[in-house]
């Protein structure tokens, strides 16, 4: 399967610094994509990094892509709250290219 991953660099998770936050999301995120065997999807080859850390990019790419894309990978979905409440319909549009959305956090780990 492929996925495309977002890990916010700005949320404060269980208490952590940011900078501990962002560990902890990449290293989950990554070890969730090995032990599952999917592949990352980039839609962007200009992007810096083979994940999203912002969801307007994420959207603005995804509408200049125009497919439909198996999922999409989080920590859970606490990392993205604050884009949800404060943009709604630009999360329903979102979601609505994804067969599925993840949250890596739920699932369990071997």
């Amino acid at each position: 399967m492929n996925v495309i991953y977002y890990i916010n660099e700005r949320l404060s998770l269980n208490g952590l610094s940011i900078e501990e936050s962002n560990s902890l999301q990449k290293d989950y995120l990554l070890k969730y994509l090995k032990e599952q065997n999917f592949r990352i999807e980039c839609l962007n080859p200009y992007q810096l990094n083979p994940f999203y850390t912002i969801p307007h990019a994420l959207l603005y790419d995804l509408k200049d892509d125009g497919g439909h894309h198996d999922c999409l990978l989080v920590y859970s979905m606490e990392v993205l709250e604050s884009f949800i409440s404060a943009y709604p319909a630009r999360w329903l549009i979102l979601k609505s290219f994804f067969n599925c959305i993840v949250e890596a956090e739920s699932s369990v780990l071997h």
